[in-house]
């Protein structure tokens, strides 16, 4: 079993590989476009730093974010600065959430949390939630970090995190049964199944994850049929 702890180190970790890769950018390069539609790897960095913000926030029992259209504008206004202005802001938000995790003690981590929009979780889940948007937004950089450089135990809590995540989702409108090749299997989408049963999805844990996470359309994937379109996340 992890502990919160244990994943607030894994955090420093990814959060430090993310950065070493980042300085070795050039100037101009930040401002090109990322893997995700319309950011640049500029918005990628400032989210980042953002997102770190926000759940220094949500430990306070502060909102997450003003709203979202502040949230927004922080990111549009943040990506027109510099790579070295881009790299301190990441490092020194992710150095203050570092600080707020390090702070908590038992009783503070089973306290019940409100993320955005009015979904609750314990704090021990948050720097599990920071760790994904660390891995996954470091491979959306397009910097040469890719799904398949993700680390193992990364892609299998993912993978799980996913499969509940889209577990009876009211937009997926058939049942999945998600099988990894190691023989692993995981059940989500509608709750019924078909009189075929659900559709199996069989490939690499790492082509779930990209599928699940948005990142790919289902390269390296298998299925009976064609793969339903997901929710966006």
């Amino acid at each position: 079993m992890t502990t919160p702890a244990h994943d607030a180190e894994l955090v420093r970790t990814a959060t430090g590989r993310l950065l070493s890769a980042t300085v070795k950018l050039e100037s101009a390069e930040v401002a090109e476009p990322s893997q995700l539609p319309g950011w640049s790897r500029a918005h990628v960095l400032t989210h980042l730093a953002r997102n770190a913000d926000a759940l220094v926030n949500v430990l306070a029992g502060k909102p997450m974010y003003a709203s979202a259209e502040a949230r927004e504008a922080d990111i549009e206004e943040g990506a027109r600065r510099s790579l070295d202005e881009l790299v301190d802001d990441v490092r020194v938000s992710s150095s203050r959430l570092e600080s707020a995790f390090a702070s908590l003690g038992d009783e503070d981590w089973n306290r019940t949390v409100t993320l955005r929009n009015g979904v609750t979780d314990l704090a021990s889940a948050l720097p599990f939630r920071r760790w994904i948007e660390i891995e996954l937004h470091h491979v959306d950089l397009g910097i040469g970090y890719t799904l398949e450089d993700l680390p193992g135990t990364f892609v299998d809590r993912e993978l799980t995190n996913m499969a509940r995540r889209f577990s009876g989702h009211p937009d997926i409108p058939v049942a999945l049964e998600l099988r990894a090749e190691d023989g692993r299997t995981w059940r989500t989408g509608a709750e019924q199944a078909g009189p075929e049963g659900p559709l199996v999805v069989a490939g690499s844990s790492v082509a779930l994850v990209g599928w699940l996470t948005g990142r790919t359309g289902g390269s390296g994937l298998s299925a009976r049929g064609s793969l339903p379109e997901l929710p966006a996340l």
